[in-house]
Parts: C-alpha cells; structure tokens; sequence
C-alpha cells in the first residue's frame, strides 16, 4: 500500500475556494485559490487540486486526509434550493413553525416580517397522538391514522419527510412506530427523526432544526455522494472529513445524516486556527476575525478557547437582527457575522449618504476590477484604488485586475452623486466598512466580558490583512497577529479541528427528585450512541468523552452549562452538584440563590478522538536580508496625511526570525495583503508569523 502522508483542506466560500497542502512528514505547507463555483461547487474542488497538482505531482495518491468546509448547506436554506418537504406532526402543533415563539424582533415596525417557514401549510400534516412531558403515553398512535398520513405527503410529492412529536425527547415510540411506517411505503425517501436529530426540550426548536436538516438532507447527501465519485476518479482514496460547525470535524456518512449540524461549516475553522494559534503562543484574549469576499465572521478567543452557543439563526429577513431568521438547535461556535466582504457593493442611500454592504457581489460577477462583469464598486475596488492591493499581483499574479474600470465606477456611482472627490470616495468605502466591523465588534467583545484595548487582533481571509489594521485602530487594540498563510486561514484551521461529535438528550427532573442511577444511564447511551458515529473514524484510537448538563433555577426561562468534573453521577453527591451550580452562576450574574430550587433540563456529551495537531514548521532565515525582501515603493492612502504617501512592500516569503521593520509598509503573499500604517511596527517570529505593534492604545 502506497504511504499517504499528505492532508488536504478545502473550504467553499462565497466568492473563492481555498485549498491547503500540508506535507506531515515535514510540515511544508502549500496554498491554493480559485473562484468558487456556485452552480457545481466541485468543479472549483477539482480546479483547485488541478492546479496544486502542478508544484506538486502525484500528491492526490498519498493524500490521507482531506476536510471540507462548505457554504452549501446555509446557501440552499437562505435561496431556498432545499427539497420538497413534508412535516409530521401532534395534532394541535400544525403551525408551530409559524408561531415561534410569539415574540416581535421589531416591536415597533408594523411591517415586520418573518422568514417564510422552509414547509407550506399544505404540507404540514398531523397525527392524532399524545405523549406527557413525563414520557407516558396519554393517547396512543393509530397506525392506520399515521400510514394515511404518510400516503398523503408520498401522493404531494416530497422528496423528504421530518417527523416531530411533542415530547418524543422523553419517549420516541410513536417517532419510531412512524419512522418504520415511512421506511415500509417509501423505503427510498429521506427522513429525519426528530429523537435523532435533536431530542431536546423546547418545541419550536426542536420542530425547527428537524425541518431544516429534512430540508438540506436530499441536496447535501447527492452532493457529498458527488464530491466523493468526482475525487476517486482524479485517484483520491484517503478519508474524507467534513467541518462541523462545533468546531470538529466528521464523516461523510454522518455529515449526510446530519446536515444541520456543518450549516457554519467553512466560517468555524478560521476560529479554530485563531484559538490554536492562541494557546501555541500563550494569548490569553484574542479576537479572531475572518474576512472573505462575501462576509466577515468574527469570534472572541478567552483563556485559548473559543466558545460554543447551543442555538444560532439562519436565512434572517433583516440580515443582522436577532429574532427575524429561521431557529436552528445545534452547537456552534459562537461567531459574529458582519456583511462585510471584499465584494460587499457601495452604493448611495435613499438618504443620499454613501452605504457598504450588506449586499455583496459575490464570485460572479464580483467587483468591477475583477473584469467579470460587474457594475457596481465594491470594497476590493478601493482598496485597489487606495494602493493597498497591486493589480498585478492578485492572487500571486494569476488573476489581473482592472484599475481603470474601478476607477470609473466609484467616480461615476459614488463620488460624483456624492459631490465629493475621489479620495473621498474610496476612502469613505474603505473607512466606512472597517466602522461597521468595529461597530459590530465592540458589541461583541463586551458581550462577552472581553476588553477590545487588551485583546490581540488576528486576522484572516483574503480581505482581512488589508482591513485588520484599521479594524485595530478603531478599537484601540495593542497588537495584531497574522499568521502564514493568512489568506487560506479556514483551510489551515481544519488541521487544529478535533475528530468529535456532540450528542444530548432532555430529561427535566429537579436536583432533589433526581436518581443519579437514572442520570448515568442517559450519559453511558448517548455515549454508546456518540462512539457509534467516531466508530469508522477511529482507527484503533481511544475515544474521549466529555459530559456537561443544562441547569437552571426552577421557573427560569434559559439554563446554564455546567461542567460536572469526573462526571460519573454514581459517585457525585447532590451538594457538589449545586456546588458546581452555584459557583457557575455566581460568577456571571454575581450573585446565586442558595434557598431556590434547581433542576436538569438537558444531558450532553462531547465524544472526540486524539487530535492530529498541526507541527507549525520553523522558518529558516539563513543568509537571508530585510533589502532581500523589500520589492519597492508603492503610493499608498495614509489616514494620517490624508493624501497617498509611499510604502515600502515587502515579499513575505523572503522574511525571516527576527526580521524587523517600521510602517509604513505593505507585505504581500498570494492569497492576501497586509497594510501596516506609520508608528506601527512589525517583527518576524521562528514560524512566520507576523507581530504588529500599534501605535497607540485609544
């Protein structure tokens, strides 16, 4: 058997698909980017392994690995490109879809709207069932009443059925009953279960994420099954992973079963190589922020960990308010979204003031300086024009762009409407945009108790370096840390993803009524259930197993994660649970309730396997000078002058340890541009990476 030591990561996004080779007998590292292919997103995969294929031949056969992030899954939800999907439901819970939770994201705006639920009416049925909250059954399942029902939706046509009953996270036979009802008249069609996809309590969430994963199901299993066939005939034969949007990675065969849970499948990873670069270098707060073409997702790293939400919204009416998108219950790294992207569209408002984003032009056509057809400036034609980026080397000189038409584009759309002048045109897109992400930020870190005058900025994606030094600026940040490669940050971060999967059941019960045999029986099934899904991936391997619980007082509305240390519930006594519990809830709020009650509400358990960590190789700087990697002068727009000044550009690949230089100054690698401004200075670690001191604290 040929030796395979080569791993591949490959990330979709909106406008380009990136690629990573990382070589683990040596730790060399080589990159690669295309545009993305919206229509067919493998044919930018092959396109991508195509071209590295030429530096580096044959490396398709010795590949052991490669990992996928992709923007499939949130895509087809947002266009709304998923199946035709029919919903079995409780009779009584038709409409609980559109009933949500009752509440108005805008109190005040009479035109409001709502996301249309991913399943019309018509193809809502109900069950004449009933089980208690306790798990009893009140009023069994008429099998007859349930095959008409099934019939019903096969007779509309749908390619793919969920199934929701109230309380099956307490008692699944009905679910069941109706699973093998489903399997015996339509053994073909797609189906998904709400007991496996989400027994959780909550109903609208659960009923939510069920229809979403039915939804997706169809569209994300073909193109897996695609992806696959089309990398066995170029000759890939390793393992294939994808990016869940906890943060680890997991099979095809899981990621078909499961396809709500890799929704952020792309966008997680660049958090997951921001918190390994913060625990490698010892960080304590780092904000890891991650701008593409189409978005910026950022995420606050406390303490070396990125933190993780049990719930996110997706295919929101107003793109950026909480309570107006589609509910979605699953683990997710807990990023921001910003419509903020190299391709987001400037353009003047209704009001007659200039507007960046959230609109983006996406791969196609793109900016106007990518020659592709597209009329309207966007942010990457400024920053064209500011002299951040060169014409003539983007994408490492692959891919030439048009000055000119930028040019005319922001003085015919932008400047002259405006009545201002070009450098105010292009400034005010490039300025405005990084306001937007700063903006957005501030809120974000205070949220989470972070201080943006102490944290480290990281930053990634194609657009990222040449935003990150404003986007420190304006947050009054001491420094910035820009790893190699920092235009394919996604791809790398799927190295340092851990192979894991998360699993819960609900189960509401008090502290002082629980039976702790009970408890350790729920935790020892879902880990049988959760080494099941690592099973294939194992390899021999021992699989790990966390567990942590929901609790809350009695009568709270949202519960708290606690972690339970040797979580074994025969050997726990109750008052170290409440401990636990009472610590975790006086350090957030600042105060706890000793005479209260407290109860369980959900069970979780993280199964992962070791990881395969990412060796940062070691530069060598031997012979090497700071002239040897200074490429020239080019004019460039300083803030500070308020006019373009030069700065001297340097070839990252010719730095070396311990080089160091002062701002102004531009540094060039293929897959993105870092701008440093004046006062700042920059210094060369052993691995590459980049130290920007700021100016200033603010």
């Amino acid at each position: 058997m040929e030796e395979r030591y080569y791993r591949l990561g490959c990330d979709i996004g909106g406008t380009f698909t990136d690629f990573v080779l990382l070589d683990d007998r040596t730790g060399e590292i080589k990159t690669g980017k295309c545009l993305t292919t919206p229509r067919d997103p493998s044919d930018a995969v092959e396109e991508g392994i195509r071209a590295l294929e030429q530096t580096t031949p044959d490396f398709v056969g010795k590949l052991d690995e490669l990992i996928h992030g992709t923007t499939l899954v949130i895509n087809s939800i947002i266009e709304r490109k998923g199946a035709r999907t029919g919903l079995i439901t409780t009779k009584g819970f038709r409409d609980v879809l559109e009933i949500g939770r009752e509440i108005r994201y805008a109190p005040y705006d009479i035109f409001a709207e709502f996301p249309e639920p991913l399943i019309p009416r018509k193809y809502r049925l109900e069950v004449d069932e009933r089980v208690r909250s306790d798990g009893t059954v009140l009023k069994p399942l008429d099998p007859d009443n349930a095959r008409s029902v099934v019939r019903a939706l096969l007779v509309m046509g749908v390619e793919s059925i969920a199934v929701c009953l109230l309380n099956s996270f307490e008692n699944p036979v009905h679910e069941q009953m109706i699973e093998e009802l489903i399997l015996k008249e339509a053994p073909d069609i797609s189906t998904s279960i709400s007991y496996h996809v989400l027994p959780q309590i909550k109903e609208y969430e659960r009923t939510s994420t069920t229809v979403t994963n039915a939804y997706v199901k169809p569209l994300t299993g073909r193109y897996l099954s695609k992806l696959s066939g089309r990398l066995q005939t170029i000759g890939f034969t390793g393992k294939l992973f994808i990016m869940l949007s906890s943060g680890g990675v997991t099979s095809v065969d899981t990621a078909a079963r499961f396809p709500v849970r890799i929704i952020e499948s792309g966008p997680t990873a660049a958090v997951i190589a921001g918190q390994y670069y913060g625990k490698h270098f010892n960080i304590p707060e780092m904000f890891c922020f991650d701008m593409g073409g189409t978005t910026a997702k950022s995420c606050l790293i406390q303490k070396g960990v990125a933190g993780v939400v049990p719930t996110f919204e997706v295919g929101r009416v107003q793109r950026f308010m909480k309570g107006s998108g589609l509910t979605i219950q699953v683990p997710v790294v807990d990023l921001m979204e910003i419509g903020a992207g190299g391709g987001s569209i400037a353009k003047v408002s209704r009001l007659g003031t200039l507007q960046v984003g959230p609109e983006s032009s996406g791969a196609d056509p793109g900016p106007i300086c990518y020659g592709r057809g597209g009329t309207n400036p966007c942010v990457t034609d400024a920053d064209l024009l500011l002299g951040y980026l060169d014409e003539n080397y983007f994408l490492g000189g692959t891919m030439k762009l048009d000055k000119e038409g930028a040019r005319r584009g922001v003085e015919e759309k932008i400047a002259k409407p405006l009545g201002v002048s070009f450098i105010q045109a292009v400034w005010g897109i490039h300025d405005l945009i990084n306001e937007t992400m700063a903006a957005a930020a501030k809120t974000h870190i205070a949220e989470k108790g972070g201080n943006p005058k102490i944290v480290t900025i990281s930053a990634f994606g194609g657009a990222g370096p040449v935003h990150a030094y404003g986007l420190a600026t304006k947050l009054g940040s001491p420094r910035m840390l820009i790893p190699p490669n920092a235009g394919v940050g996604s791809a790398m971060g799927f190295f340092t993803a851990p192979r894991a999967f998360d699993l819960l059941r609900s189960h509401k019960v008090s502290l002082r009524d629980a039976v702790f045999a009970e408890i350790e029986d729920i935790f020892r099934k879902l880990e049988v259930d959760a080494g099941q899904i690592l099973k294939k991936e194992a390899s021999g391997d021992v699989i790990r197993f966390e567990r942590t619980v929901d609790m809350r007082f009695v009568g709270q509305g949202s519960e708290m994660n606690i972690v339970i240390p040797n979580g074994d519930f025969t050997r726990i006594q109750r008052a170290d649970v409440r401990r636990f519990f009472d610590d975790a809830y006086e350090k957030l709020y600042g105060r706890t309730y000793p005479d209260s009650e407290v109860e369980f509400i959900n069970f979780k358990v993280r199964a992962s396997l070791p990881e395969k960590l990412l060796q940062l190789p070691k530069m060598d700087g031997a012979g090497r000078t700071l002239d040897g990697a200074i490429k020239g002068e080019r004019l460039a727009y300083s803030p500070v002058s308020k006019d373009f000044i030069p700065f001297t550009v340097y070839d990252r690949y010719n730095l070396f340890p311990s080089a160091k230089f002062p701002g102004p100054a531009i540094i060039e690698e293929k897959e993105s541009t870092l701008i440093v401004g004046e006062g700042s200075h920059v210094s060369v670690d052993d691995y590459g990476f980049l130290w920007i001191e700021m100016k200033e604290v603010r």
